[in-house]
């Protein structure tokens, strides 16, 4: 009788790992946000930006995670196809290790939970990963600059904007020397993992360009609304407002990045805004501590938000 219990029980676990994990990350980040800050308070300051205006920030940001889910679907289309509801669990729940863990630890989820999932091999998955980090880092920069060259309104700043902004493009019509110069160089065993990171690279203009899109619209939703959230609190000029996102969000994609970003993101907003105009005064860094607080609550409950709507979507597939 016990033997026959095992495996059910092994076999139950198997079927439901995703949904485990899900409620799992989502348990230890609530009882986190409980222990460091606390629900009340939360909704507190909430109240304070207006409930209408938070709500539609919310949804807005919980919008970008099916923007970035639908990018991984497309950049694996024949080990996702007909599977974007699981997918998205995938997503939210390496989005939500990778905001909880210290120094981008959560990123090493992301090829293990396709592999998991959908039998992508871990060097292509990582190929993957590595190339829409690229992606991400260049949007967030192009996107956030954006509030500067409004600011200055310079034809010439505008004509390098938009020259950065199209080159990804070039790096990835260079990829084919880059990986033949990979095998010339690399020794003859290590063939199977520079097919793996081929692999791991879009194979067409039209998938790369895909990609990318969905990149820049994913980041300029993302920063726009965080713009609007500082603007609302009080941050000024508008550009001291994206520099404000820009600071927030490179310190969340970058290596510093503290357990749930707390302490490192306010100051990350604290110091973009500064950097991009906002003043330094004493009371002027009140306003941008406690804006840069409620930002980051914001990003916070929108990741956990998303985390359980894939669960409840999952459910009903």
């Amino acid at each position: 009788m016990t033997s026959d219990c095992e495996p059910d029980r092994r076999s139950w676990l198997v079927r439901n790992r995703m949904t485990l994990l899900s409620a799992g990350a989502i348990a230890a980040y609530a009882a986190f946000v409980e222990w460091f800050w606390g629900w009340s308070a939360l909704l507190r300051q909430w109240s304070e930006i207006g409930v209408g205006a938070a709500s539609a920030a919310l949804l807005l940001l919980i919008a970008t995670y099916f923007i970035r889910c639908y990018r991984i679907y497309d950049y694996f289309p024949s080990e996702t196809s007909g599977r974007f509801l699981p997918l998205f669990r995938v997503t939210q729940v390496h989005n939500l290790l990778n905001i909880m863990l210290p120094f981008r630890a959560g990123e090493t989820s992301f090829p293990l939970l396709m592999r998991s999932e959908f039998s992508v091999p871990l060097a292509r998955g990582t190929a993957a990963l590595l190339v829409m980090r690229l992606l991400d880092l260049h949007a967030l920069l192009v996107v956030a600059v954006v509030g500067l060259v409004f600011g200055r309104g310079s034809i010439g700043l505008w004509l390098v904007w938009f020259a950065a902004l199209a080159s990804p493009l070039l790096f990835f019509l260079l990829k084919d020397h880059a990986i033949a110069l990979a095998r010339r160089l690399l020794p003859a065993k290590l063939e199977p993992v520079v097919e793996e990171l081929e692999a791991g690279l879009p194979g067409t203009v039209a998938a790369f360009l895909r990609a990318w899109g969905m990149t820049i619209l994913n980041w300029a939703v993302k920063v726009i609304v965080l713009a609007w959230v500082l603007a609302f609190m009080g941050v000024a000029p508008l550009a001291a407002c994206f520099g404000g996102a820009l600071g927030g969000e490179l310190s969340s994609v970058l290596p510093m990045h503290a357990p749930a970003g707390v302490g490192t993101y306010p100051a990350a907003i604290a110091a973009g805004a500064v950097s991009f105009g906002a003043p330094a005064g004493r009371a002027d860094l009140e306003v941008l501590a406690t804006a840069g607080v409620n930002a980051h609550l914001l990003i916070i409950v929108s990741a956990v938000a998303g985390t359980l709507l894939s669960m409840v979507l999952g459910k009903r597939r």
